[in-house]
């Protein structure tokens, strides 16, 4: 309990702030077999407990301490087919390595930085195994939405015995884990590699097929003959603060801001899109969406990029990690801030956010203390572009185009059961963040892998 934990080592700040390298450079072999050493390979292991998609943890972890790094890979993906993209984003310090024992009087096992490292490994070796499927069972299920739920999903179905075809709006697979988080976090190859992986198991990706404009749920069934559907659709409707000025010229929704840089490259010399680069640029909010989407201002040129959030630090729900890579690569944090008003000039383009000073007050329903406006404090941030990184909502074009799927009130979720993933409607079922609202890339793992097992159990149980 006393070996210190291995740190990854990292790009140089200075030098990471103005390219699109992955941030962390991932372990070497000993450095991972040394990390693995530091595992009490409990009996009862709480961190299986804490993993949403219950990876056997202390088992892959014991195969890298033997220095069996292929089989360890294998031995991750008997429950989790997204493993290198999960070991980069998942926010482990608060799942699995919460529960680790070492953690209670020292540093927890680094569970995110070696199941990363195990992934690497076995997609650098080119040795990728594809585990035994069950007979084809002759049931077809159709996925909504080839982010992280639905890839789930579709990769427990598949090895299950059922032809899957996944659909996707975009001309890209990978729905958020393409087009919401960074290059420097997770890079775009990794993930094309896990979505061939999906498809080498016999998963079929259908891009550029808009549900609930191509075709409706209901055509699905009628005219396609799905037995089920799962609609995995995420949250990507961007939210706003409803304040004047929010239709200046350079002002981005998060969303908007991340996808012409994520998924148009709109980084490169040559994009698919143009952006605003600007030279002072705001990000409202204080999520692991406006730290990524601050961090790439810095990276898209900007001679200063300025969190604005109207709580303190304490209660920022972003990653640790996260706000302390943005401070290491000099990102400005103006906390218990908040815009009230953005500034254009004639020509209608941004030229500056009032904001007002707040200062916290009682606990809200989420936990955390209120903030609460001080009177006569306001003041203006000169910038040219704002980036709005507030959150997101589902799209509602499938439930408008599927009456009988239900959405709650106020936020246009679909109304599934968490548990098992069954909607109000017969055969659909549903996970992630269209259910949830906007949350984590393993949550959503974790809810199309149960969406999963209720479906196998509905349409095609075992003997």
């Amino acid at each position: 309990m006393t070996v210190a934990r291995i740190a990854m080592k990292e790009q140089d700040p200075a030098a990471r702030g103005r390219n699109f390298d992955e941030v962390p450079r991932g372990y070497t072999g000993d450095e991972a077999k040394s990390e693995a050493a530091r595992c009490l390979k409990c009996k009862k292991p709480l961190c299986v407990d804490g993993c949403p998609v219950n990876v056997k943890i202390p088992e892959f972890i014991g195969l890298i301490a033997e220095g069996d790094f292929i089989a360890a890979a294998r031995k991750i993906k008997e429950t989790n087919a997204l493993p290198a993209i999960c070991g980069r984003v998942c926010p482990q310090e608060t799942q699995c390595e919460a529960r680790c024992i070492l953690g209670k009087k020292g540093e927890s096992v680094a569970i995110g930085n070696l199941e990363r490292f195990a992934a690497d490994t076995e997609r650098e070796s080119g040795s990728i195994d594809l585990p035994q499927k069950r007979p084809p069972n002759g049931k077809r299920v159709a996925v909504v939405g080839s982010g992280p739920a639905g890839l789930t999903c579709a990769g427990e179905l598949v090895k299950a015995g059922f032809g899957v075809t996944v659909f996707e709006a975009l001309h890209e697979a990978g729905g958020v884990l393409v087009y919401g988080i960074p290059e420097f976090r997770l890079p775009k190859a990794i993930v094309k590699k896990e979505i061939e992986y999906l498809e080498a198991l016999g998963v079929k990706i259908v891009k550029n097929f808009v549900v609930g404009r191509t075709a409706t749920v209901d055509d699905l069934f009628n005219d396609e003959k799905f037995d089920a559907v799962f609609v995995g659709s995420g949250a990507g409707l961007p939210s706003f603060m409803g304040i004047n000025g929010e239709n200046s010229t350079g002002v981005y929704s998060a969303n908007e801001y991340l996808t012409r840089s994520n998924l148009m490259k709109a980084y490169i010399d040559d994009p698919s899109t143009p952006i605003m680069k600007g030279r002072r640029v705001i990000t409202v909010g204080g999520g692991n969406v406006a730290m990524d989407s601050a961090r790439t201002a810095l990276r898209l040129g900007a001679e200063k990029s300025m969190v604005v959030y109207r709580r303190s630090e304490a209660e920022m729900p972003a990653r640790a990690a996260e706000i302390h890579h943005a401070k290491e690569e000099g990102i400005e944090f103006n906390l218990l801030c908040n815009p009230v008003e953005i500034i254009a000039g004639e020509n209608g383009a941004v030229t500056g956010v009032k904001c007002v000073r707040m200062e916290l007050g009682e606990p809200d329903a989420s936990g955390r203390r209120r903030p609460v406006e001080v009177r006569g404090s306001e003041f203006v941030i000169n910038c040219d572009v704002v980036v709005i990184a507030i959150g997101n909502s589902p799209n509602p074009l499938i439930p408008n185009t599927t009456p009988r799927l239900k959405v709650s009130e106020k936020h246009g979720t679909i109304i599934a059961n968490e548990v098992d993933g069954r909607t109000l409607m017969q055969d659909v079922y549903a996970g992630g963040d269209i259910v949830t609202g906007a949350a984590t890339v393993i949550l959503a793992m974790g809810a199309g892998k149960t969406a999963a097992y209720s479906i196998a159990a509905d349409l095609a149980p075992l003997p």
